[in-house]
């Protein structure tokens, strides 16, 4: 059975849902209740999208509460996985965000931790019983309504591992790679490099796994467009689009990203429906 913590997320379907009722306090602690009787179920999958400490505080009591009812089997399924950039301790002081996070699960003894195109390995490593699904479904997905040939563009050094991967999967696709640089004294993107003389006109296809404010991907449009790029598309995995869409809607023709993260209607980007991903 399933368990949907977020009614507009229902990746597995509506079928055989447990039914529920959650709040808050009002000191600010998340709350849930299960409704359904549950004494018979030995595996239930638990659905979420996490988009602050209490969404995944109400996934953690959750947890708790399935287990009262002696389920054998407690799955998770949270795709865009909380601190999953925060990978690396880069300045003394501060903490290893995506194993906090971890170990919060890891201490529940899940038999399965569903994430979605992780930022890195790391994800998966401090993660126990993870299953990673890999982005290569939503990029077929993307070209088929893309409807014309693309290169793959690798925005940095840290995507280049997973878009060859994508390549193989889609039977060799060509691939571009690229780079940029971080000012460290002001922390603004620059150094912009596409590894490709002239590109004479073709369509190109950014791939990532995550978009906040879109620094990168617009930087990288417009060095793309010096060397003679056709038209450019962009598939996120993970859309978070912070700093909302006018800008990127400037630089592309059109967007691609799941709703791992929340729902989009919005003109210029197409949401792709991670139900329709992963049952494929």
């Amino acid at each position: 059975m399933y368990l949907n913590l977020d009614s507009q997320f229902t990746p597995f379907g509506i079928e055989n849902t447990i039914q529920f009722e959650s709040f808050t306090f009002s000191g600010g602690e998340p709350h849930i209740k299960i409704l359904s009787d549950i004494s018979n179920v030995k595996e239930v999958t638990i659905t979420t999208r996490v988009q602050s400490f209490n969404d995944f505080g109400l996934l953690l009591l959750t947890v708790d509460a399935l287990r009262r009812f002696y389920i054998e089997k407690i799955n998770v399924f949270v795709p865009y996985f909380p601190a999953a950039r925060q990978d690396r301790v880069m300045v003394k002081g501060e903490p290893l965000s995506v194993k906090v996070y971890a170990n919060l699960l890891n201490q529940l003894q899940l038999n399965k931790v569903m994430v979605y195109d992780a930022h890195s390995e790391v994800t998966a490593a401090v993660l126990n019983n993870c299953e990673d699904i890999t982005n290569h479904n939503f990029i077929k997905k993307v070209l088929d309504a893309i409807k014309e040939d693309v290169v793959l563009i690798s925005p940095d050094g840290g995507a280049l591992k997973k878009i060859y991967k994508v390549s193989e999967y889609l039977e060799g696709m060509p691939v571009i790679e690229c780079s940029k640089k971080r000012n460290v004294k002001n922390g603004k993107l620059e150094g912009f490099k596409v590894y490709e003389d002239d590109l004479k006109g073709k369509s190109c296809l950014i791939v990532d796994d995550i978009c906040d404010g879109g620094g990168t991907f617009m930087g990288l449009a417009q060095e793309l467009k010096k060397k003679n790029a056709g038209d450019l598309y962009l598939a996120v995995s993970h859309g978070i689009f912070n700093k909302g869409y006018k800008e990127l809607r400037e630089h592309f023709t059109k967007i691609f990203t799941t709703d791992s993260f929340k729902t989009i209607n919005e003109d210029g980007v197409k949401q792709i429906q991670l139900e329709t991903i992963i049952k494929n």
